[in-house]
């Protein structure tokens, strides 16, 4: 591989792969307790759950150190502060919720699953759906549980794809696959742009999670008091398909409830690293707004911004030179990178 050249590398995966006994292990280990959860009271499940995920907060030293990082961003208060403890560990209990619903959807029946978001908010999306010239990109972070609402939307009938990681568990992603398929939602592997490409120019949908983490060869943008970046798919694709972009933020309102909302629709013109920035300004703006309406449903456990001030300096210099059309993006249009 040359200098030049980048490895086509979903920020969540592994360098290397692991070894398959402990693939085999967790595959199993998630099964069955999936098995179990489908069939005990939620509430007993989220307790369990809940206490084992602050447990793995408090005894993962990076994990800890990442998590503080990032909420402290969000409150605006040093990683080490007490309230941001106390954020961080609320957040771990909330993704124990996460992690029960979604064992628990296999379980759940087609009608169910459409009755998880109310039809008043699924009738606007449809509206800004259809006066897109191209497809819809749902721009969404690790906020609420987008599968939940995946399905919801799917269960009306919309053409919905989601894009998602088939290498890490491949057994996994063969399960996942299989139960949102049964629900009318579309499952491509992340790897497969082509077939990415011709969803959005069937002017259909398309899910992308846009807070996988930091990564040096995205857009840079200001998500809430720093620079970072976010990955330049989402831009990219919009204006090579003359797609709708639309900043979705999701909410648990309850159980097995979920409020969407979202902000302004955004139009991308065209492929210049001017319009590129602003666009993706605009999906870390509408982020922003995500995260800080409900911080403790965040659940994306890697660093979000990059941990020195030159390197922030440094992405400060290349979003001014963006905007002013004197540099590339410096970032591929890979769905996810």
């Amino acid at each position: 591989m040359t200098s030049g050249e980048r490895r086509l590398e979903a920020p969540h995966r592994r360098l290397e792969a692991g070894p398959r006994l402990l693939e085999k292990t967790v595959v199993t280990a998630y099964r069955t307790a999936a098995w179990v959860i489908g069939r005990v009271p939620p509430a007993i499940s989220r307790a369990l759950i809940g206490r084992g995920a602050q447990l793995s907060y408090l005894v993962w030293p990076s994990k800890r150190g990442w998590s503080n990082a990032n909420f402290g961003h969000v409150l605006g208060l040093p990683p080490g502060d007490p309230r941001v403890r106390r954020m961080a560990l609320a957040a771990y209990r909330e993704y124990a919720t996460y992690i029960v619903e979604v064992m628990r959807l296999p379980r759940m029946s087609r009608e169910r699953a459409a009755a998880l978001v109310s039809d008043i908010e699924l009738d606007r999306v449809v509206e800004i759906w259809r006066e897109s010239e191209g497809g819809l990109i749902f721009a969404v972070g690790h906020v609420g549980n987008n599968e939940a609402v995946a399905a919801g939307v799917a269960g009306r009938g919309m053409p919905i794809s989601v894009v998602a990681d088939d290498s890490a568990y491949p057994e996994l992603f063969e399960d996942f696959r299989a139960l949102r398929e049964s629900w009318g939602i579309h499952v491509i592997p992340w790897r497969n742009l082509r077939e990415i490409f011709a969803v959005l120019r069937k002017r259909e949908m398309l899910a992308l999670l846009v807070d996988w983490g930091y990564r040096p060869d995205g857009i840079p943008v200001r998500l809430f008091d720093a620079w970072t970046t976010l990955p330049a798919g989402p831009a990219s694709l919009a204006a090579k398909t003359k797609s709708r972009i639309l900043p979705i933020t999701i909410r648990r309102a309850g159980p097995e409830s979920f409020h969407v909302s979202w902000a302004d629709p955004i139009e991308v013109a065209s492929m210049e690293p001017a319009e590129l920035q602003r666009a993706t300004q605009a999906m870390a703006d509408a982020l922003a707004t995500s995260i800080g309406a409900a911080p403790s449903q965040w659940y994306s456990f890697k660093p979000m911004w990059p941990a020195t001030a030159a390197e922030q300096a440094g992405l400060e210099a290349r979003a001014a030179a963006m905007s002013a059309g004197t540099a590339p993006s410096g970032a591929a249009a890979d769905p996810i990178a």
